[in-house]
């Protein structure tokens, strides 16, 4: 499947993974690229830059493929240093990072210089033509369907898509409620060259979280994901458990919610412990509507295949329809 996406990244399917924290880890990043895909590592899952170092030199022992590096940018009291995570990125020969967050514009001079291709993840059309004019090469475009923070236009993927795609000349990568290769085609209608998934790959064979998560995923429904954060403008997409219920309960009392009230709740700490311990009502977890389209736990090699031919056999039939109006019209 050639688009400028498996052009400008090297891959062989137009299918990235998106980077997760605590998830996007060399396991999974390099069982993504060795199926064709392009895995994602996390940099801010890693403690330190050196950290980030020796996970890139693990994953590259898993795996010949091109994978890429995401690096979250976001406003702190005392921020990582991102500027130090990029300079592991650059030295160690990565050829992708996927930047999300705040603008990356800071950064890109420099990252293209060392012939790195950026993504830029947005969640509306005026941050994408911003990171386009800055000089990305691809955008990412989050739908409000999405796991994580879909912003706070509420703007769904059908819509959304279409008109990133109609304003950019760059290449779009659709994300947010793709798990199979009936989306992956309809993003690719709507004028996408790639797809990007997370929760999907969180229900696989190699993603580093517990059996017991892995499970809650394949048995919760579309209606089974909660937004937190709303009042505070922050809003996040998480699958519904006690925590969410207790968050947004908080949020919604008289008198209103600061991020204090709410900070031991949402920990990153919590999350991490719940995805490690299989206890899913131990801390956040994140995911996507997607969840209602999973119903197993294949290997990312298996994920990939199943897809690939999904996405053909819907747009041969898409086309075959349309053909077959255009005979009986003439």
């Amino acid at each position: 499947m050639k688009t400028r996406i498996t052009e400008l990244l090297g891959i062989r399917y137009p299918i990235i993974q998106g980077g997760m924290q605590w998830v996007g880890t060399a396991e999974l990043a390099a069982a993504v690229s060795n199926a064709g895909g392009l895995g994602i590592l996390t940099a801010l899952t890693q403690p330190s830059p050196e950290a980030l170092s020796r996970e890139i030199h693990r994953c590259r022992g898993m795996t010949d493929q091109p994978f890429g590096v995401n690096l979250t940018i976001l406003p702190s009291v005392k921020p990582p240093p991102y500027a130090e995570y990029l300079d592991v990125v650059i030295e160690r020969g990565v050829k992708m990072i996927e930047t999300a967050g705040n603008s990356p514009k800071d950064f890109i001079e420099k990252l293209k210089r060392h012939g790195v291709r950026i993504v830029h993840k947005c969640t509306s059309v005026r941050h994408a033509l911003s990171a386009e004019r800055n000089g990305v090469d691809a955008v990412s475009i989050d739908g409000f369907e999405c796991a994580g923070h879909p912003g706070e236009d509420d703007v769904p993927g059908l819509v959304l898509i279409p008109l990133a795609t109609r304003v950019l000349r760059i290449p779009v990568v659709a994300s947010g409620g793709i798990a199979d290769g009936r989306g992956m085609a309809a993003a690719m209608a709507l004028g996408a060259e790639g797809v990007n998934m997370g929760t999907r790959f969180c229900a696989t064979v190699e993603a580093p979280i517990h059996e017991q998560i892995k499970q809650a995923l394949v048995k919760a429904s579309e209606r089974d994901t909660q937004l937190i954060f709303r009042t505070l403008r922050n809003t996040g997409r998480v699958l519904k458990n006690a925590v969410s219920d207790e968050v947004v309960a908080t949020e919604r009392r008289p008198g209103g919610c600061e991020f204090s009230d709410i900070q031991p709740l949402v920990a990153g700490a919590r999350g991490r412990g719940a995805l490690q311990s299989g206890e899913v009502d131990a801390g956040l977890v994140w995911a996507g509507q997607v969840v209602g389209l999973i119903d197993d736990i294949p290997t990312c090699d298996e994920l990939l295949q199943r897809m690939v031919a999904q996405c053909r056999e819907s747009l041969a039939r898409a086309s075959a329809w349309a053909g077959a109006e255009v005979a009986e019209a003439t």
